[in-house]
């Protein structure tokens, strides 16, 4: 159904508010609303206004499904801002597919798939976990202890770090992975056969709940963070600043965005995100990938002129923008985006400080065919 003058072109939201993953997946949200209300605010998409249907999942892979399938027929919707966990996007991706509808999906994730119904606009391993194994080795020490939660994307990132860390001369002393949602007594299990292997430092790919409760546990056994710090692709400001600013200064997070970053785009950004969302709300890697991809999305509209998915698909592809996080592209073999990588260590006040940052824009590499484990990525450090 094409949307009248009147009606604007509507496009679904699908992101959890509520459950285990409602602090990322609201920043999310909210990177998505604001860029909806900047496009709007400027006279909208050939004079149109972006019209959001959101709905809530609640973090349930079942309730993904089914309010695709509402989305993409009942409600005729064409393209959908969605999913965050790789086991929402898995749920779906073939009900996209069935419909024809075209999803933008922000998340950092494992890689090794190609959709054509896709545009993802989130980091591939490449572009994260290379430059921190290297940072990890170089800084702290090859001794490695991984955690994850008990789904696809914990387990391959896992994998591939930890090709990456024996590839360079690490080892790996202990691999764990816990149920979304873990006990207390599962955690804390973890955290005493830290303490007892005394590794050189963590990778965790622990999510939402399970994340936040392995930090403050990790706090309230005074590990020295200095020593033996957390590092992730995921715990970023939001999260933080749930968990307490003070029980995270010390550890590390590999990312393509951080709020601190010093530019006059980033600076707009952050001010405009407070404004519309409080000033102490913070900007992050789960917020500034759903705006880019909003605004990604109005410039093909805009150019094709109709909610044809195939060919908005095909517009996205080498699309270029100055984003909060730096200049992106929309790479047109792999529909995954070219971002610039950083690395940042947590400060006491939950912002992060950028202890290292790519020279340029990294390839995204979602399948790993070109990628060397054995050839270290840092060059220089800030």
């Amino acid at each position: 159904m094409s949307p009248s003058a009147r009606d604007g072109w509507r496009a679904g939201v699908l992101f959890s508010r509520s459950g285990t993953t409602a602090v990322t997946e609201t920043e999310h949200y909210n990177g998505t609303v604001l860029a909806i209300d900047e496009i709007n605010a400027s006279g909208g998409i050939l004079g149109r206004p972006i019209v959001p249907i959101a709905r809530d999942p609640g973090s349930d892979n079942d309730a993904y499904r089914m309010l695709a399938r509402q989305m993409l027929s009942e409600e005729e919707l064409d393209v959908i801002f969605g999913c965050s966990m790789s086991g929402s996007r898995k749920t779906v991706l073939p009900v996209v597919e069935r419909h024809n509808g075209l999803l933008f999906y922000p998340s950092m994730y494992e890689g090794f798939e190609y959709c054509e119904n896709l545009i993802y606009t989130g980091a591939t391993p490449n572009q994260l976990c290379l430059p921190l194994a290297d940072y990890l080795l170089q800084s702290y020490g090859g001794r490695i202890v991984f955690v994850g939660s008990d789904y696809i994307y914990p387990r391959e990132s896992n994998r591939i770090m930890r090709d990456l860390i024996e590839a360079r001369g690490g080892e790996t002393v202990a691999e764990h992975y816990l149920p979304l949602g873990a006990t207390a007594a599962e955690e804390i299990a973890l955290i005493r056969e830290i303490e007892e292997k005394r590794p050189d430092a963590v990778f965790s790919t622990l999510v939402g709940t399970s994340a936040q409760a392995f930090y403050t546990l990790y706090d309230a056994a005074g590990i020295d963070r200095s020593r033996c710090p957390i590092a992730s692709l995921t715990m970023a400001e939001g999260e933080i600043a749930r968990i307490g600013p003070e029980k995270c200064a010390g550890h590390i997070l590999a990312a393509s965005y951080f709020q601190t970053l010093d530019t006059a785009t980033n600076r707009a950004f952050v001010t405009a995100y407070k404004a519309r969302f409080g000033a102490s709300a913070v900007t992050s890697v789960w917020s500034e990938p759903a705006y880019n991809q909003v605004h990604l999305f109005a410039r093909a509209l805009e150019r094709v002129g109709t909610m044809d998915t195939r060919r908005i698909g095909q517009e996205v592809l080498g699309l270029e923008f100055d984003a909060p996080g730096g200049r992106i592209h929309v790479d047109p073999e792999t529909r995954h985006t070219w971002l610039t990588p950083r690395i940042g260590v947590a400060r006491p006040d939950g912002l992060f400080d950028i202890v290292w940052e790519g020279a340029s824009p990294v390839h995204p590499d979602p399948y790993l065919a070109t990628t060397r484990f054995d050839e270290p990525s840092l060059r220089e450090w800030a």
